[in-house]
C-alpha cells in the first residue's frame, strides 16, 4: 500500500450533546495528512458517530456536524444497544485501514493517534490499546474495583491481559471488521478482540478529564457490564460450579465426621440445630449460586438461537414517516 494511513475513527454516541463537537472538532486537524512521532504519514478518512439512542439530543448534534463535515458519517441504531454494540456497528460501516475507537466526552485525546500508530507498527501489532499514564478520574473506589474486575478476567480468560482493555484502542481494520461479523448478543468487544488479534500491545497516553456531563454508568451499570465481561471470557465460570459440587461433595463426610465425634464426646451443647442451619444455608446458596450461573449461560445461548441482533441500523428518523412533522 502506498500513500498515508486511512484511519477510521468509530465514536459510540449515548450523552454526547454537550461534549462531541468540541471532539470533533479535535479530529478536524487530523483529516488533512498528519506525521506521527516516529514519521509515519496518517489521516482519519472518517469519523463515525453511532447514535446510541441515549436521553439528550445527541442525534441533533449529529446531524448537525454532519452538515459541516462531509468526512462526518453518522450510524443511527434502532434503539439503546450499548457501548460495545454500538461500536461494533461503527466498525462494521467503516472502511479503514485501521479503525480507531473513541469516547465522545473528550478523556482521548486525538494526537495520540499517531503514537498508537507508531507502537502498532513498530511491535508488528493488530490492536493497540491506550495505556493511560495517569490516574483514571473516577474516584479510588471506581478506580480499585476497574482494577479488581479486570484481574478476576484475566485468571479466567485465555490469552486476553484484561488489565489493558481500554475504550481508546486502535484496530487493524480488516480484524475490527471481522470481529464485527461474528460477534453475538452480550459479547464484549475486547474479549471477541482477543479471540483472532495475533497481538495486542499497549502505548502510554495521558487521559484528560472527562466532558461536563454525567456518567452514563450508574452502579448497576457497572455491575452489568463486569458479569458481562465475565460471561464472555468463556465457560471457565461453568467449571467454577463442578469445583463447588465437588468441595461439597468432599466436605460432607469430613463434616459428618466432626459432628458424630463430637455427638459421641459430648462436645455440644445443644442438638444440632446451628450446625444443621449453618450447613442447610450454604449448601442452598451454593446450589442458587450455580443454577444462577448456568442460567445466564443459558440465557446468552436462547438470545443467540432466537436470532436476537447484536445491534440494528436504520435510517434517521427524520428521513422516516416519523420525521414528518418535524420538517
Amino acid at each position: 500500500m502506498t500513500g498515508p494511513h486511512q484511519v477510521s475513527v468509530v465514536i459510540p454516541v449515548y450523552q454526547g450533546e454537550r461534549t462531541l463537537a468540541a471532539v470533533v472538532d479535535e479530529l478536524a486537524a487530523s483529516v488533512e495528512v498528519r506525521v506521527s512521532p516516529g514519521g509515519r504519514e496518517y489521516q482519519v478518512a472518517e469519523v463515525l458517530l453511532v447514535h446510541d439512542c441515549g436521553p439528550d439530543a445527541s442525534d441533533d448534534t449529529i446531524r448537525a456536524l454532519r452538515a459541516a463535515h462531509d468526512w462526518v458519517r453518522p450510524v443511527w441504531l434502532s434503539r439503546n444497544f450499548g457501548q460495545h454494540a454500538a461500536t461494533l456497528a461503527g466498525i462494521a460501516a467503516s472502511g479503514g485501514e485501521w479503525v480507531a475507537t473513541m469516547d465522545e466526552d473528550g478523556q482521548h485525546d486525538p494526537d495520540a493517534l499517531g503514537a498508537l500508530l507508531d507502537t502498532a507498527m513498530d511491535q508488528h501489532a493488530d490492536v493497540v490499546y491506550a495505556k493511560p499514564t495517569n490516574e483514571p478520574p473516577h474516584g479510588p473506589l471506581r478506580n480499585l474495583a476497574s482494577r479488581g474486575a479486570k484481574g478476576v478476567v484475566e485468571r479466567l480468560t485465555k490469552g486476553a491481559q484484561a488489565s489493558d482493555f481500554n475504550s481508546y484502542r486502535l484496530i487493524v481494520g480488516e480484524v475490527a471488521r471481522s470481529v464485527a461479523a461474528y460477534a453475538g448478543p452480550g459479547i464484549y468487544l475486547d474479549v471477541a478482540i482477543s479471540w483472532v488479534a495475533r497481538r495486542a500491545v499497549t502505548s502510554p497516553v495521558e487521559m484528560r478529564r472527562e466532558g461536563d456531563r454525567p456518567s452514563g454508568y450508574s452502579m448497576r451499570a457497572l455491575v452489568s457490564h463486569f458479569w458481562r465481561l465475565v460471561l464472555s471470557s468463556g465457560t471457565r465460570p461453568l467449571r467454577w460450579v463442578s469445583v463447588l459440587g465437588a468441595t461439597a461433595v468432599l466436605l460432607a463426610p469430613v463434616i459428618a465426621l466432626v459432628l458424630l465425634i463430637g455427638k459421641a464426646t459430648g462436645s455440644w451443647d445443644a442438638p444440632g440445630w446451628t450446625s444443621t442451619m449453618i450447613l442447610l444455608m450454604v449448601a442452598t446458596g451454593v446450589i442458587l449460586f450455580s443454577l444462577g450461573v448456568i442460567a445466564e449461560y443459558v440465557g446468552m445461548a436462547v438470545n443467540m438461537a432466537m436470532g436476537k441482533p447484536l445491534y440494528l441500523p436504520v435510517r434517521d428518523r427524520r428521513d422516516g414517516p416519523l420525521g414528518r412533522d418535524a420538517r
